[in-house]
């Protein structure tokens, strides 16, 4: 009886790794695009003729320390990778989502439209207000 029970929890315990398996494999490419600078809303033309005009350019091209507030993935729209972006290189980042219609703050990390965070309340009367965002009151 000892053989059987031996043999049996032998032959349990030499089957567990076959049904776990290797896991799933992994994508050659990171699924869902880019890890960063993820493309927001497209441009129409009239949007993206008024952001290229609020640009601050170097003659006819924009260069990446002037293009921050404006594209968002300034690698994915420099697509022929010479550091500068084109007219015709912003119009196609219009198109395909890397350009956003606002200016994103200076000092903001991670670019984007952030809102404004409101503020707590000068509560103690010193004329100052507190930079931590405001809590939820209880109801």
């Amino acid at each position: 009886m000892k053989t059987v029970t031996a043999a049996s929890i032998a032959f349990l315990l030499s089957t567990c790794g076959a049904f776990a398996g290797a896991g799933a494999p992994v994508p050659e490419k990171p699924e869902g695009g880019p890890p960063s600078g993820r493309p927001g809303a497209i441009l129409d033309d009239t949007k993206c003729n008024a952001v290229w005009s609020m640009t601050e350019r170097e003659g006819d091209a924009l260069v990446a320390d002037k293009a921050a507030p404006f594209i968002v993935n300034f690698e994915m729209v420099d697509t022929n990778k010479d550091g500068k972006v084109t007219e015709d290189e912003f119009k196609q980042g219009c198109k395909n989502g890397w350009v956003q219609e606002q200016a994103s703050k200076a000092g903001e990390t991670g670019g984007g439209q952030t809102p404004d965070q409101p503020t707590k309340s000068d509560e103690s009367g010193s004329g100052k207000t507190s930079t931590e965002p405001m809590e939820p009151k209880p109801q």
